[in-house]
């Protein structure tokens, strides 16, 4: 009797735990499912509060687990400058995404979140990381294979702050420098654009041979989801004015600015970020034939991610009509780093009210999964420490210094052609560094570094100033003296046997750079003056596109156009004493006068200063050592090889 009771028992025993399994199984958790699979089931389960919940990113400021729990949010990001404390380290941020991942996890369903950051020039926003020189130098490497290692070094650099996700790269065609984002912009020719979208491979990985091509692709926990933007025609604006309107037609559109988008589909970039933007008029968010017609349905994109609240003027005047003509118009991420309650208000009542159709909620959140499945959040929510010692390290920093020295281009070099100055001797008896942006760190990275707009002096990160590189650079017994801005008398008084001058911009970021004038900073020319007019110089500027230089180019005898070189100000100082000679070629007009504006190659009033892909070479020291001496006075080493030469003929002759 007890022996069936017991048997019966285990029978049920058995039912309840077979029956608990079927329960527990859900096919969006299982890996070895389709992914098509796993996202439908997943989509099938959600309310459609979770659905705008997943549609919603929001600023690491306001979220809290409580918040990432309660209102299912997709994604959270850090603006320029929002960082966990000052001075983070890797393991803070690691902690930070961690605690909100925490979050995500414990909601209903368990849809982990997506942490994204501006990482446009290294891992920016975050102390100690290596800062590379923006996309305006990198355009003038014209070196597609050293873009994509600087891919893949920030994509370790991000990971190693638990970070999945980066908006990057901007692949703007800047058409006029007068626009505050050119420097973003790897050049004026899509074409150049075009060949450094490589660093999508770098920074999310290549796709195995025969995987489905402009298919998102992210190879795994070193590996970050990129971001192209902004699309499209960013940097074709009206006077080069952010956020501006860019008067062209379809065709001029198609062929200028959007061959990039088209060639960083095919890499199977993760996401694309849309413009503030106007095309002739039509502000971009609410522009439904280029971002679905186009974008999506032509070029087979999967997801756009962006914010919506400036389709109106004034920015947020009529917020439901923004949410409305966004979402229609094909955004599926909407970035509301503050107002999140709002727009998830006004986007259920237009579900609700059938304003908004299902359909296009259901469309945006397949896509936002798509994303998180292809990183592997589902598998890998967490993050670990092991990639911390990633975070600036010197492997990273010598291919910084690399990328430097690849974009510096010597615009002049010497009064004549049969008098260069450089390369610059590194023993001298006293030299003289001058200069706003010679012994400043902030200055040289530009905007976009640790805050928003940049900083200014040298304690806000780690890396080497321009003067510190001279410094160390030069022979001991040289004398490096430093003024930041001599006046002539002192130059005069002084024996230098040469100068280098290090000038330039502020940093700024977007709007805040827009310049109608592109002058360099005071006292920027009194410096140039002072010092030229008394001794040799080379004039480095520290800028982030051309600026006025003309009127002084009599003053100077070299000239170089260093960008902003970030943090490794050692690659400058590599080519100016001739370790490595220059080849840098300019990816963008140097005009003569404000007034030439906009001026692009091609044009028909086109008058340079210095022309689109210019750009004199240098040979290192001791290759020009090893040339004078064959063109020059006799090698030693070649005159006694060619004795030894006569003799052993002697002989054989004898």
């Amino acid at each position: 009797m007890w022996g069936v009771l017991v048997q019966l028992v285990s029978i049920v025993v058995l039912w309840w735990c077979i029956a608990v399994a079927e329960a527990e199984y859900v096919k969006y958790k299982d890996p070895k499912q389709p992914l098509n699979v796993r996202i439908s089931d997943l989509l099938s389960r959600m309310t459609l509060e979770e659905k705008i919940g997943q549609m919603v990113q929001i600023d690491r400021i306001v979220a809290t687990t409580e918040i990432m729990k309660n209102y299912s949010i997709g994604s959270v990001l850090s603006g320029g400058g929002s960082a966990p404390l000052p001075e983070a380290s890797a393991a803070d941020w690691v902690n930070m995404v961690n605690m909100l991942q925490k979050g995500s996890l414990s909601s209903r369903l368990g849809i982990p979140l997506i942490y994204g950051i501006d990482a446009v020039h290294g891992h920016n926003n975050v102390y100690n990381a290596t800062i590379f020189p923006h996309n305006v130098g990198l355009g003038a490497t014209r070196d597609a294979e050293l873009v994509r290692r600087i891919g893949d070094a920030t994509a370790l650099e991000v990971r190693a702050t638990g970070i999945p996700y980066v908006f990057a790269p901007c692949i703007a065609v800047c058409r006029d420098p007068r626009w505050g984002r050119c420097y973003e912009s790897y050049s004026e020719d899509h074409k150049i654009v075009e060949e450094m979208t490589d660093i999508i491979l770098g920074l999310q990985g290549e796709a195995p041979n025969g995987s489905r091509k402009a298919v998102p692709y992210v190879g795994g926990k070193n590996k970050v989801a990129a971001c192209a933007k902004h699309f499209v025609g960013d940097g074709g604006t009206t006077k080069g004015i952010n956020e501006n309107n860019t008067v062209i037609d379809l065709h001029n559109l198609l062929s200028i600015h959007m061959p990039a988008y088209a060639d960083s589909i095919f890499k199977g970039v993760s996401t694309i970020m849309v413009s503030y933007s106007s095309w002739n008029g039509i502000k971009m968010h609410a522009n439904q034939y280029l971002v679905t017609r186009f974008l999506k349905e032509t070029l087979k994109f999967k997801v756009d991610w962006e914010g919506i609240d400036r389709i109106t003027s004034p920015p947020h005047s009529n917020y439901s009509y923004s949410v409305q003509a966004g979402i229609q118009a094909g955004i599926d991420m909407v970035m509301v780093p503050f107002n999140y309650i709002e727009f998830i208000d006004d986007l259920t009542y237009m579900v609700k009210h059938k304003i908004i159709p299902m359909e296009r909620i259901d469309d945006a959140v397949r896509r936002i999964l798509l994303v998180k499945f292809t990183v592997g959040l589902f598998e890998n929510p967490m993050s670990d420490l092991s990639l911390v010692n990633e975070l600036g390290k010197q492997e990273h920093r010598d291919l910084a210094r690399e990328a430097v020295r690849k974009s510096l281009v010597l615009l002049k070099n010497g009064k004549n052609a049969n008098d260069p100055l450089l390369p610059l001797p590194k023993k001298a008896s006293k030299i003289l560094v001058a200069g706003t942006h010679a012994d400043n760190l902030g200055y040289q990275c530009g905007g976009w570094t640790i805050n928003w707009q940049g900083f200014n002096g040298n304690n806000y990160t780690r890396g080497t100033t321009i003067l510190s590189a001279i410094t160390s650079t030069v022979d001991p017994s040289t004398k490096v003296v430093y003024r930041e801005n001599p006046d002539g008398d002192f130059v005069n008084s002084n024996s230098f046997a040469f100068a280098i001058v290090v000038v330039g911009e502020y940093p700024y970021a977007e709007s805040a750079g827009d310049s109608m004038n592109l002058t360099m900073v005071d006292p920027g020319t009194d410096v140039i003056s002072n010092v030229c007019k008394a001794v040799k110089c080379v004039v480095v500027i520290i800028s982030g596109r051309p600026i006025v230089i003309e009127p002084y180019m009599t003053l100077i005898d070299a000239l170089v156009a260093a960008w902003l070189p970030g943090t490794e100000g050692q690659g400058l100082t590599d080519v100016l004493f001739g370790d490595y000679g220059f080849s840098g070629k300019l990816s963008r007009t140097w005009f003569k006068s404000v007034d030439q504006l906009p001026m692009n190659v091609g044009d028909s009033h086109y008058d340079p200063l210095f022309p689109f892909g210019f750009g004199l070479t240098t040979e290192t020291v001791m290759a020009r050592s090893t040339s004078s001496g064959v063109e020059g006075r006799p090698n030693i080493f070649i005159i006694a090889a060619l004795a030894f030469i006569s003799l052993c003929l002697g002989t054989a002759l004898d």
